[in-house]
């Protein structure tokens, strides 16, 4: 028989079996299916910098009509909840037992020297930044209005892909990556390593699979499971949580598959060196969250030191998300992208190439 189509015919049997004993194993089908819709879920709605509401201490030395009117101006947003107290030191340690999160303080002259005074928690940086400005904005806007004061310049704000600035857009498409990247890196240590503790992979090299076809139906099947939850997950980011998907199919598909290619290296990698799978469980995390942190996800790459900048360009899931969250909420393409995919791609052979190297 042809040696190529020996080796198809060989490559056909793993891919079945690959396929009936993922199918088969109940907790494999947990992994596959439970996990990234709970995750999805989770990070969909939790997942956001915004601060929608805060309770805020309010000490008004002054207790003028002019004081009166800026705190109804606050209480207006609907963004905050006002509690006032008598004095400084009573709302210091309302916010040390952590039940306000800032303090808005009205000084007794304010008529003569009008300031206010803005103190927020400072130990959650990011909330403290947001409702300072937040509390800022709304004095300033009122303080101009009763002063019948017109601003020299006016300002007109949109934006141009999210138009209402929403943190969902922006993550969901994240939390795909993520997703992706937490599945098919687990599940391919995870199965390479099962065969090992099973005592199946001794029985399949006494047969003759070669090394590349075995691994082959090994990464063909995972990919299959991270190409479905890209497309479950998809569908319902735009169902469920209302996500718009602006770019075409092609381009969400060529990245993912590019993706992926690092994804099962660094999975394969993982198993060269674990023995069971607890120790395979371990690796995957061990690698998985600085990928994610040094990624973009939440932290802006650009805010990060300059030499961890540099060491973020070996990481494949800083591309994906670029492209990821470009094809939902830019409408890019192929042509928007071939810094990335080239990346993805160089990355993702270099990850296959050691890993094809390294598992024995």
């Amino acid at each position: 028989m042809n040696p190529v189509a020996a080796s198809l015919i060989r490559l056909r049997a793993l891919l079945g079996k690959e396929f009936r004993q993922l199918l088969r194993d109940p907790r494999m089908r947990f992994f596959m299916l439970v996990p990234p819709l709970f995750q999805l879920m989770v990070f969909g709605y939790a997942a956001s910098f915004d601060v929608r509401h805060a309770e805020i201490a309010v000490v008004d030395q002054a207790r003028t009509a002019a004081t009166r009117e800026l705190l109804a101006a606050v209480a207006a947003t609907g963004r905050f909840t006002l509690h006032h107290y008598s004095a400084v030191g009573a709302a210091t340690a309302a916010m040390d037992r952590g039940e306000i999160r800032a303090i808005l303080r009205f000084a007794p002259d304010f008529d003569r020297q009008p300031v206010a005074q803005i103190v927020s928690d400072g130990s959650d940086s990011n909330s403290a930044q947001m409702i300072t400005g937040q509390l800022s904005q709304t004095l300033q806007q009122n303080a101009r209005l009763r002063a019948g004061i017109e601003p020299p310049v006016q300002i007109e704000e949109r934006a141009w892909f999210n138009e209402n600035l929403d943190d969902r857009p922006y993550f969901v498409p994240g939390i795909i990556a993520t997703i992706v990247l937490i599945t098919t890196v687990i599940l391919t240590a995870m199965t390479v390593v099962r065969e090992r503790e099973l005592g199946t992979l001794e029985r399949l090299l006494v047969t003759p699979v070669a090394r590349l076809e075995f691994l082959i139906g090994k990464m063909v099947t995972v990919a299959a499971v991270g190409l479905f939850d890209v497309a479950l997950i998809s569908l319902i980011a735009v169902a469920w949580f209302d996500v718009p998907f602006q770019g075409n199919i092609v381009g969400l598909l060529t990245g993912s598959v590019l993706f992926l290619m690092s994804s099962l290296g660094i999975g394969l990698l993982i198993s060269s060196y674990a023995e069971t799978q607890q120790q395979a469980m371990l690796l995957a995390f061990f690698i998985i969250q600085p990928m994610v942190v040094l990624s973009g996800f939440a932290f802006p790459i650009d805010n990060m030191p300059e030499g961890v900048q540099w060491l973020t360009w070996l990481n494949p899931l800083r591309y994906y998300l670029v492209v990821i969250r470009d094809v939902f909420l830019k409408g890019s393409g192929l042509s928007a992208h071939g810094f990335e995919y080239a990346m993805m791609a160089l990355l993702g052979s270099a990850a296959l190439v050691l890993s094809l190297a390294r598992v024995k």
